[in-house]
């Protein structure tokens, strides 16, 4: 029985996918992190306020207009309750991990990183790649809800408060800073112009600027990666990357599995819940001038926890 079971959970470990879907996260990471050996200093700021702006607005524009929600009306309670569960895993933890030279920067990346999960690229093309295409709608409209809610919502409000200075900003200027972010705008108008239908021409242009947008997000980590100097923030980043991968999934699955999931829906949920830290950390570390070096740690640890924690949600939650 426990080798049929075995068998079983490397039948769904579709290891060729896996591969095929790093090779993009290795390679532009690669360019960036040789890039940064000669590019000028200020080129990752200019990149990361560039898909502020622009790259993450027009994927979120994309996606809002190409996908349709069918039976999942409870999936943004889902979303937003992993930023809410990891939030206060966060807050307990870095009571146990900050330094004696933290600053409100540290404490706001530190939370952030431990939030923001990658459900755009990696979290889709995992379960892209490990669920049936019946429950993509699923996995699309969590990761836009993480996004809208969590990566450009919440975290905007966060890296507002914690960033830029150490003087605290008015209770205006942060609802103000949330209210201006421009992929939230973007969503909202790619939602509402569904019905109108453009061009081929603009919707594979559309369909392309995703991936240079990928592209240009992956090769941010590359640069900031190469730009640093001092690994200070190994251990703090260590413990956000085992709370974003390792603790938060499990909570999401043993939740999904209370409210009787099972299968496919609930790996879905447990998955995205447990991608890697979100590259939208750079940029809004960028943006707010938060703690560089603490989130590109975590973003690193995050991504080499999902080999090992992988395979353990499939044989749990699959």
């Amino acid at each position: 029985m426990l080798l049929t079971d075995f068998d079983n959970f490397w039948s769904l470990f579709h290891l060729g996918d896996l591969i095929h879907a790093y090779i993009p996260l290795m390679l532009w990471t690669g360019v960036g992190l040789i890039a940064s050996k000669f590019v000028p200093a200020n080129t990752s700021k200019f990149l990361g306020i560039s898909l502020y702006w622009v790259g993450v607005p027009l994927q979120l524009f994309v996606l809002a207009r190409h996908t349709q929600f069918s039976d999942t009306p409870y999936i943004p309670y889902v979303a937003i309750a992993s930023l809410i569960v990891s939030w206060l895993l966060a807050l307990v933890a870095w009571q146990f991990v900050k330094r004696e030279d933290s600053d409100r920067s540290s404490l706001g990346s530190f939370i952030l990183a431990t939030m923001l999960g990658n459900t755009g690229f990696v979290g889709l093309t995992l379960t892209n790649s490990l669920t049936s295409a019946r429950f993509t709608d699923w996995a699309v409209l969590y990761s836009i809800a993480s996004n809208v809610a969590g990566n450009y919502g919440i975290a905007v409000f966060i890296a507002s408060y914690f960033g830029k200075s150490d003087v605290k900003p008015p209770w205006w200027k942060l609802l103000l800073d949330v209210a201006t972010v421009p992929s939230l705008w973007a969503f909202a108008i790619g939602w509402y112009t569904r019905p109108i239908g453009l061009p081929a021409v603009i919707e594979s242009g559309l369909d392309a600027g995703i991936w240079v947008t990928i592209a240009f997000a992956l090769s941010l980590v590359g640069l900031r990666l190469g730009k640093i100097e001092k690994w200070e923030s190994i251990k703090t980043a260590a413990v956000a990357a085992f709370l974003r991968v390792g603790i938060v999934p499990l909570a999401i699955g043993l939740g999904a599995t209370m409210f009787g999931l099972r299968h496919d829906p609930r790996l879905i949920l447990t998955l995205m819940s447990g991608t890697p830290t979100g590259l939208s950390v750079l940029i809004l570390a960028e943006v707010y001038n938060l703690d560089r070096d603490l989130l590109i740690s975590t973003i690193a640890f995050s991504f080499v926890g999902l080999i090992f924690m992988l395979p353990v949600w499939i044989f749990c939650f699959g």
